[in-house]
C-alpha cells in the first residue's frame, strides 16, 4: 500500500459535495470502490478545469491506494458525502494527487494516486514550470512515478473479464473506475483498504481473464499481469 501525505498547512484544495446514488453502492447498500474510484476521478478533473482549464492533455492514473481513515466507514446510499483533492508532490512528468472524502466534516476515506499527462499524441508529457506555483508547497515534493512489475500467482484460479464498450474512455483503454470493478468483485463491505497498480492498459477486443488469491487480485492478457491490485478485508 501507498503512503498517504498528510493535509498541506497551504496551497491549493478542491472540493465538491455530492449525495451516494443507487448506482453507486452494492447489495450492503454501502458506495463500492469501482463508484469511489469514478468519484476520485471526477474531482480530479473539476479541480483540474477549475485550476488550468480546458487543456489538450488526458490525465490518466497509474496507481491508486485507498483506505477507511481511523473511525472511518464506507458512505451508504442516500448520505451526502464531500470529496476533497489536493497535489501531495511532482516529478518529471506526472503527478501524486490526495484525496478524501468526508460525511458531515468527519473524515471516512483517504486515496492516493498517481497521475500522468499524456498528450494529444499519446505520450507522457512532462509538468510545466508553473505546476508548483498553482497547487502549492506540497507540490514541489518529489515523488517516485515508478511502476512495479506484478508476478501472477500461478496457482491463482482465473476467469474470464470480457471488456465491454461502456469501460472505455477517451483514450481507448479500460477506465481506471472500470478497473477497480474487479476490486468490487473480490470484496465486501468490510474492505479496508486496497491498492490498484497499472502495469499497462486494457484494450478492447482482448481476452482479459481475473486472478484471484488471498488478498491479491490481477488482470491478465495472455498470461501477462496487465493490472495488479491487493486489498484488506
Amino acid at each position: 500500500m501507498s503512503d498517504f501525505a498528510p493535509v498541506p498547512r497551504s496551497g491549493r484544495r478542491f472540493s465538491h459535495s455530492r449525495r451516494v446514488r443507487l448506482g453507486d453502492v452494492g447489495p450492503e447498500g454501502t458506495l463500492r470502490p469501482d463508484a469511489l474510484a469514478r468519484y476520485l476521478q471526477d474531482v480530479a478533473g473539476d479541480d483540474w478545469d477549475d485550476a488550468v482549464g480546458p487543456d489538450e492533455d488526458t490525465w490518466v492514473v497509474r496507481r491508486t491506494s485507498v483506505r477507511r481513515a481511523e473511525g472511518g466507514r464506507w458512505p451508504a446510499l442516500g448520505e451526502m458525502v464531500t470529496v476533497s483533492t489536493w497535489c501531495a508532490g511532482t516529478g518529471a512528468a506526472w503527478a501524486e494527487r490526495r484525496s478524501d472524502v468526508a460525511i458531515d466534516g468527519v473524515v471516512m476515506l483517504d486515496a492516493t494516486a498517481l497521475w500522468v499527462p499524456i498528450g494529444p499524441d499519446g505520450r507522457p508529457r512532462r509538468l510545466w514550470r508553473d505546476f508548483v506555483g498553482i497547487y502549492g508547497e506540497y507540490a514541489a515534493r518529489k515523488v517516485s512515478g515508478r511502476v512495479a512489475s506484478a508476478e501472477l500467482d500461478p496457482m491463482a484460479p482465473t476467469r474470464a473479464w470480457p471488456v465491454r464498450r461502456s469501460d472505455l474512455d477517451v483514450v481507448g483503454h479500460v477506465n481506471n473506475a472500470a478497473v477497480w470493478e474487479a476490486i468490487s468483485e473480490v470484496t465486501g463491505a468490510s474492505l479496508r483498504a486496497a491498492s490498484v497498480v497499472h502495469v499497462g492498459s486494457l484494450e478492447a477486443g482482448e481476452d482479459v481473464r481475473l486472478a484471484v488469491a488471498a488478498g491479491r487480485m490481477w488482470l491478465v492478457v495472455d498470461g501477462a499481469v496487465r493490472v495488479a491490485g491487493e486489498f484488506d478485508g
